[in-house]
């Protein structure tokens, strides 16, 4: 069997809305699941009226195309018993091997959803449930509040300025990679033993998991951390500096990288004792980023970036977006997806890491289903109801 066809029998049916299952549902479809995404027949995901109508279409908002692309969408209402018979045969006849919902744990018995009534369909299934602070939790969590109490905001903006969220939701991305990682190993688990597995993933332990050394320092240690604008807790010199015509981030993350800068012309003069180690120059990093933006002023972005780069000192361009997507390590692995019904092309940001499958398929993905687009597919064609009976039931609301 090739690598980019290790997935293609693993079936992922996902209750989802928002951001943090679709995004680790959408992780699935780029390893060539097969992934179909379930939504109530009247509420569906609100994420699909969130940005711009660029395609003049009802719940096919800008904002909800970018993670899920290659998926397949029905719509079902678990609360009627007609709901509850369908999501059997559904787990039953599509041979269900994961199945994932970001509900609000009193919802699960609901719903019919809970891991319990799950496994009774399918002894084997993987079940994931994503929330906010657990499984015993009711609490409701977006990513910018779990930022704000996780500390991810205390640790980010200006020293004496507010706090800010940052650029993108990791704690929403961050809970669907480490949910990711838990399902590989119950993958394994079955694959060796033929048994299902209970996912539970909070977003806000996730959140709060990526801050090793800031626990440590302040637990252990009683130190303070936090936001330092663009210079680093640790290591010195570590910012943005000005140049003549902008700005570059330098990152000496050693004190033999210090040596080969004190060679750089401009630099010289900072070849000071104290400042021969990383300790030394911590403590006085005002004065000496002073100093530093006194050199970096004397060169042109694109010079500094090359005298620095032939010296082996990490130094970047504050890229804009534009600029990123231009790069040449960037350039050749965006994804792109084309819609049949308008021509439409959508692009999408590169895998995190080199992909099989989507090598295989030129990095051209499936567009974002429609609202309950595979209804008539998968209800008639794969579960068997008649076209009356799929009348019916819409009729009914349950689909």
């Amino acid at each position: 069997m090739e690598d980019h066809e290790i997935f293609k029998n693993i079936t992922v049916l996902s209750l989802e809305q928002a951001t943090v299952l679709p995004y680790l549902t959408y992780r699935f479809t780029l390893d060539g699941a097969n992934v179909i995404r379930m939504e109530h027949p009247v509420y569906g995901d609100p994420n699909r009226r969130v940005g711009e109508n660029r395609l003049n279409e009802d719940r096919m908002y800008t904002y909800f195309l970018a993670i899920n692309c290659n998926k397949k969408a029905i719509t079902l209402d678990l609360g009627t018993p007609e709901g509850q018979e369908i999501f059997k045969k559904l787990m039953i006849e599509l041979k269900v091997d994961i199945f994932a919902t970001n509900q609000l744990p009193r919802n699960y018995k609901k719903l019919g959803v809970d891991y319990e009534s799950v496994k009774a369909i399918k002894e084997d299934i993987i079940w994931v449930g994503l929330t906010g602070f657990g499984p015993e939790s009711n609490e409701a969590a977006y990513d910018p509040i779990l930022q704000a109490r996780g500390g991810l905001m205390e640790l980010t903006g200006d020293k004496d300025g507010p706090p800010y969220v940052l650029g993108v939701p990791l704690p929403d991305m961050g809970a669907s990679e480490h949910a990711y990682g838990l399902i590989m190993k119950a993958l394994f688990k079955k694959a060796m033993t033929k048994e299902g597995s209970r996912i539970d993933v909070s977003m806000f332990q996730s959140t709060v998991s990526w801050l090793t050394v800031p626990i440590t320092q302040t637990k252990s240690f009683h130190k303070t951390i936090t936001r330092r604008g663009n210079t680093h807790e640790f290591f010195a010199p570590v910012s943005v500096y000005k140049t003549k015509d902008g700005y570059a981030y330098i990152a000496v993350g050693n004190d033999i990288q210090w040596e080969r800068m004190l060679k750089i012309s401009g630099f010289e003069s900072l070849g000071k004792p104290e400042y021969a180690r990383n300790e030394g120059r911590i403590k006085d990093v005002d004065n000496l980023n002073k100093v530093i933006e006194g050199g970096t002023q004397n060169y042109t972005t694109e010079e500094l970036i090359k005298v620095f780069t032939n010296a082996t000192i990490p130094i970047s361009k504050v890229n804009t977006l534009e600029e990123v997507i231009e790069d040449p390590y960037v350039k050749g692995e965006i994804l792109s997806s084309t819609d049949e019904k308008t021509g439409a092309i959508i692009y999408l940001a590169p895998p995190p890491f080199t992909n099989n499958y989507i090598k295989s398929m030129n990095r051209k993905l499936k567009f974002p289903p429609r609202f309950g687009e595979h209804n008539e597919e998968i209800y008639r064609k794969t579960l068997g109801y008649s076209s009356e009976k799929l009348s019916e039931f819409k009729t009914k609301g349950v689909i």
